[in-house]
């Protein structure tokens, strides 16, 4: 009995360390709506666990897109809005650039610093158009890690919609609503209720495959590997095969 809890104990901790990248679909809560996002973790691994541990920590609640290029993308992930001002994200190291799949409308990636392939941090884009040709071999390539699901384009696109202010860089294509032209000249601050605001990113059902039936488009240009699959629902995979080697072992302990 003893070595029987031992054993569930040992799965329990496993389990626990299951990376963040077994979680497939995330759900991003906009002033605009809700939708869900699923990440690509098996092929972009490394981004996606980044992007998932800022999650985790919190870093994306209240975050902004801060800059909205029209027909281009529409950006975030640098800054959040903390106790009503503008502040940027506290970022982790740079992670490395996988530039697996192409830059097709309604795909999410990775923003980073110009002519550095693996600089990106927090800051990420959607894709309002196939921009294949313009970004899939510039700066080598970006790390495209998740296709927006379902209608949820209209939500991206309604934030696409608002409109942008040039304020001081980063902020020289800021979306705002219910600002206008005259309070842009009378150099009126922003607040909260202006910005395109995302309150929080979550994590759905992380056992759930919901990969299986995408077909992302794979980036011919940048040099990137050959991407195994487009799918998750790893941590479900993992789960499953602890439980059947739990089982197998229960199996032995009884023929003896």
């Amino acid at each position: 009995m003893k070595t029987m809890f031992k054993t569930c104990a040992f799965i329990f901790l496993a389990s626990a360390f299951i990376p963040y990248s077994m979680a497939t679909t995330v759900q991003f809560q906009t002033v605009a709506g809700d939708f869900e996002v699923n990440l690509f973790d098996q092929d972009t691994p490394q981004t996606v666990d980044n992007f998932l541990q800022y999650i985790a920590e919190g870093h994306y609640e209240n975050v902004i897109f801060h800059r909205s290029a029209d027909n281009f993308v529409i950006q975030g992930g640098g800054f959040q809005i903390i106790e009503g001002q503008v502040s940027s994200i506290t970022t982790f190291p740079s992670v490395e650039n996988e530039p697996e799949f192409s830059n097709v409308r309604g795909t999410i990636a990775m923003a980073k610093l110009g002519n550095q392939p693996n600089s990106a941090t927090s800051q990420w884009f959607f894709n309002l158009k196939n921009n294949s040709a313009s970004l899939d071999a510039s700066n080598g390539g970006f790390s495209v890690f998740g296709q927006v699901m379902d209608n949820g384009m209209e939500v991206v696109d309604a934030l696409a919609s608002w409109p942008t202010f040039a304020f001081t860089s980063p902020f020289g294509e800021l979306p705002l609503r219910d600002y206008t032209n005259d309070d842009y000249t009378a150099n009126v601050s922003p607040t909260e209720e202006h910005y395109a605001l995302v309150y929080n990113i979550v994590v759905l059902d992380a056992a759930e495959d919901t990969a299986a039936s995408l077909s992302p488009t794979k980036n011919t240009v940048s040099g990137g590997d050959s991407p195994s699959d487009s799918g998750g629902g790893g941590g479900s995979t993992s789960i499953m095969f602890l439980i059947a080697l739990f089982g197998l072992y229960i199996g032995r302990r009884y023929k003896r």
